[in-house]
């Protein structure tokens, strides 16, 4: 049986995964992606009888055959197995199927098997809307599950419009960006709009910027608005740093220096600092590409290499990590910062694949995870997901979805 991480790790990880896509429990996987139509940047969000899809990859830290298999779960809609419908309600075709593509690492100095999947496909589909999630079991242990994606699947019943500002009820052009709403419900039935419909919005993908179930303050004949929610009124943050290691002989972007200290490759990163006013960058809100410049097959022939990150900053009061959209949840106990008194700067080494990559630095206590500072003029995406349950209904429905990329 694989080793596993451990209880506590494995609670840690779960509850910071609140609203996150994906975790991985084995930690022998690495660079776990989950990607929509070909296109990196996009959510995980699929239409209802669309021909849109997923690609789901991940490598597995040797050259060691694993039979892999996965499950489709419907989910209610924070996330708990939807228990009063049946596995034929929202399954067409099978629902244990193997992973059959795979192939090993060629010329790396870390070996690895690559893995991948595409969903839906010929032998799986879905019948009906909500969150779903792909658990991916290794046959040494078909009990736990390896690794989990998080997945929507949305049907258009009714439209969701959004609008994110930085005038906000608390701050004018300071810290906020306030998110308002308006809902019309289309042709479906709306009886008892408090119970019935449930919005949830989410900034940048991260859990601790998710608010669920905001009640609105404009009910009207037709839809629902929330144009005054304090609830809706988010920190703005930073934009994310970035760098690139394309080139295992040539540092990339931000990167200051590449060695090759047995048996791994380590890239330093140039020293960050607490920003102390915005500053205008292009980012894609986390995102990561695996990507390198000399080979002609990412996914096989793609280095691993530590990448050592640096905050140059007097000792905080909270805890320090690094954090991405690569990271399996906001604070991945694997990117957590230890603080280096002689050099007076937070430092972190972390194993990774080449390629492009969004990160910044959190900073968390047991109740709260904050960014270093917050502008209003920073560039944040932002999601809303609308459930729905009809009176007498047996699971939670998608029923609308907005995606913005605000930028002032």
């Amino acid at each position: 049986m694989k080793q596993r991480l451990s209880y506590l790790l494995l609670m840690f990880v779960l509850a910071i995964n609140a609203f996150s896509q994906h975790c991985v429990y084995d930690e022998n996987i690495q660079t776990l992606q989950v990607v929509l139509n070909n296109d990196p940047l996009l959510p995980p969000v699929l239409k209802l009888n669309h021909s849109s899809y997923l690609t789901i990859a991940w490598d597995e830290m040797s050259h060691d055959y694993h039979r892999y298999t996965y499950r489709i779960q419907h989910c209610t809609r924070d996330w708990q197995p939807s228990e009063e419908i049946f596995e034929s309600d929202y399954i067409r075709g099978n629902n244990n199927l193997v992973v059959e593509d795979y192939e090993t690492s060629f010329n790396t100095t870390q070996l690895y098997t690559h893995y991948s999947l595409r969903f839906p496909n010929p032998d799986v589909n879905i019948s009906i809307s909500g969150n779903y999630k792909l658990l991916v079991y290794d046959e040494d242990d078909e009990e736990s599950p390896a690794l989990e994606v998080r997945f929507m699947v949305v049907e258009d019943e009714m439209s969701v419009s959004m609008q994110v500002s930085s005038n906000t009820d608390i701050d004018i052009n300071n810290e906020h960006q306030q998110v308002s709403l308006n809902l019309k419900y289309g042709a479906l039935s709306v009886i008892n709009p408090y119970t019935q419909v449930y919005p949830v919005v989410v900034q940048n993908r991260r859990p601790s910027r998710t608010v669920a179930g905001i009640k609105p303050d404009i009910n009207k004949a037709g839809g629902l608005e929330w144009t005054h929610c304090s609830e809706l009124i988010f920190p703005s943050g930073t934009e994310y740093n970035k760098f690139e290691v394309l080139d295992m002989n040539e540092p990339g972007m931000n990167v200051d220096n590449i060695k090759w200290l047995d048996p791994y490759y380590h890239a330093v990163l140039w020293a960050n600092t607490i920003p102390s006013a915005y500053i205008t960058d292009e980012d894609r809100n986390g995102a990561f590409i695996p990507r390198t410049d000399d080979q002609e097959n990412n996914d096989t022939q793609a280095e691993y290499h530590f990448v050592h990150f640096a905050l140059e900053t007097p000792r905080l009061s909270k805890d320090v990590y690094v954090s991405g959209q690569w990271s399996n949840g906001e604070l991945d106990p694997s990117c957590k910062m230890f603080y280096n008194e002689e050099l007076r700067c937070y430092e972190a080494a972390i194993l990774l694949k080449q390629g492009y990559y969004d990160f910044q630095y959190l900073i968390a206590d047991e109740d709260t995870v904050d960014n270093l500072a917050n502008f209003w003029q920073t560039e944040n995406e932002y999601q809303v997901f609308v459930y729905y349950k009809e009176i007498g209904g047996r699971y939670d429905r998608l029923v609308a979805y907005q995606r913005v990329n605000i930028k002032f």
